[in-house]
């Protein structure tokens, strides 16, 4: 794991904390995998680190954007709509507050949410999120990579 790489995930974990995210280590390791450790396009201009998309009522600002979405059996690139985040933190939170409201709807959501460790937090957080079935286990290999390489590192506000 490169220096950047391990900067990126100490500071997605601090504004994890920062938005009451149940499990930040772990979070911050997802955010690594979705963003590119927040070096891709959406993640940059954006701090849109899980590539939300708009939700039907705004709280944040709407940045339209191509994207490739498999429909009707095909990759067609469309515009989507995704949301500006004034800052991690914000970004986080509004995670946080999508797995929440979807909770009663994706049961997955509901056990990643009850969830009593980070490990089963991103696998059943992983089954309803992407489309990707190695989501989960590609994120826990960053998050074990980061504390293998790292060992006895803790997540302080002094990593922002």
């Amino acid at each position: 794991m490169q220096e950047f790489q391990i900067a990126f995930i100490q500071r997605a974990a601090v504004a994890a904390e920062q938005s009451g995210h149940i499990f930040p280590e772990m979070a911050a390791c997802e955010a690594a995998l979705e963003s590119r450790y927040g070096t891709s396009d959406l993640a940059v201009a954006d701090r849109n680190l899980f590539g939300m998309k708009q939700h039907t009522h705004p709280v944040y600002g709407t940045h339209v954007l191509p994207t490739k979405e498999f429909e009707g059996g095909e990759w067609v690139v469309v515009n989507a709509a995704w949301v500006h985040y004034p800052d991690w933190a914000a970004c986080f939170k509004d995670r946080m507050d999508t797995l929440r409201r979807l909770a009663p709807h994706l049961p997955h959501y509901a056990r990643a949410l009850a969830s009593e460790d980070p490990t089963t937090y991103v696998l059943e957080v992983s089954s309803s999120w992407a489309t990707d079935p190695k989501r989960g286990s590609k994120v826990l290999e960053i998050f074990h990579e980061y504390f293998d390489q790292a060992p006895g590192i803790t997540i302080t506000a002094s990593a922002q």
